[in-house]
């Protein structure tokens, strides 16, 4: 199964005849790609099925070579370049989580020819919810310093509504813009599967042309709703700080395969042999 094991606790398996582990407790179960990602490609509650996308014969031509999509979650770094998507299918090492009190493992990448970047996963279930933490860490072993945004993006299939929760009132009266959305090239404001409320928005993941919108989230949370099951990805927003995509910390993608819900951490300038995380929460519930 290995490509740079060490005695990780798990079970073996397989997304479409790649190697995986799956890590259990209770409430949940996550499946992580054993050869090649850092990926995580299965997640769910314990007994019931995949509720992450599964695009496993999607890709293109990423100018570094051809790069699976495969679907579930990839770590990405933001602004977007061809540089984001250097092929992963090998590579990628699996390690116990120093410190973790529940079901864990650390998913580290190797060192990007094209970028001096290498990425790590490291993904702990918690004992008592469904509920997993997700950081992700962006190393630059390269020779000279970069500018980049740890950019989390989590596929899921069409069918539900991704919502986020906007900023609430000013309790005084103020003069100054506090709410921020940004629309991208291709994307259309009429778009139907856009809904704006009054302190929040929402997109239906229906299939169509690729539309995509981001915001300056306060609140540092994005959820799906689909067949009676909320994923919710929560992270801190770093209200003030710096970030790509003319201020975005949330970003939601559709077309007509899947929806994406996105996650930014801050711009920031990584000198050689420096590196950044960004932790998001995953959590599953059930509603009527």
């Amino acid at each position: 199964m290995s490509e740079g094991t060490a005695s990780v606790p798990g079970t073996p398996g397989e997304y479409y005849g790649r190697p995986t582990l799956r890590l259990e407790s209770a409430h949940c179960w996550i499946d992580v790609l054993a050869v090649g990602g850092p990926r995580i490609v299965g997640f769910g509650f314990a007994g019931g099925g995949n509720v992450l996308a599964e695009t496993p014969q999607a890709g293109w031509e990423a100018g570094h070579g051809w790069y699976e999509l495969l679907g579930g979650h990839r770590f990405w770094f933001a602004p977007e370049t061809l540089d984001c998507s250097v092929p992963d299918a090998t590579g990628v090492a699996l390690a116990p989580v120093p410190g973790a009190t529940g079901p864990a493992v650390r998913l580290s990448g190797t060192v990007e020819a094209p970028t001096g970047l290498r990425k790590t996963v490291e993904v702990c279930l918690d004992s008592g919810s469904s509920a997993v933490s997700v950081r992700h860490i962006v190393t630059n072993e390269g020779s000279a310093a970069r500018e980049l945004s740890p950019w989390p993006i989590t596929q899921l299939p069409l069918g539900g509504v991704a919502t986020v929760e906007l900023a609430a009132p000013p309790t005084e009266p103020r003069a100054n813009p506090n709410q921020l959305l940004v629309l991208w090239p291709y994307a259309s404001w009429t778009d139907s599967r856009l809904a704006l409320g009054e302190r929040s928005l929402a997109v239906t993941a229906t299939s169509g042309t690729p539309f995509k919108i981001g915001c300056g989230s306060t609140i540092g949370e994005v959820s799906y709703r689909r067949e009676g099951v909320i994923f919710t990805k929560r992270f801190d927003p770093a209200v003030g700080a710096p970030h790509a995509d003319m201020g975005s910390n949330i970003e939601i993608y559709c077309d007509d395969r899947t929806i994406e819900l996105e996650s930014l951490g801050p711009l920031v300038r990584l000198a050689p042999g420096e590196s950044v995380a960004h932790d998001e929460r995953w959590e599953l519930r059930r509603v009527e």
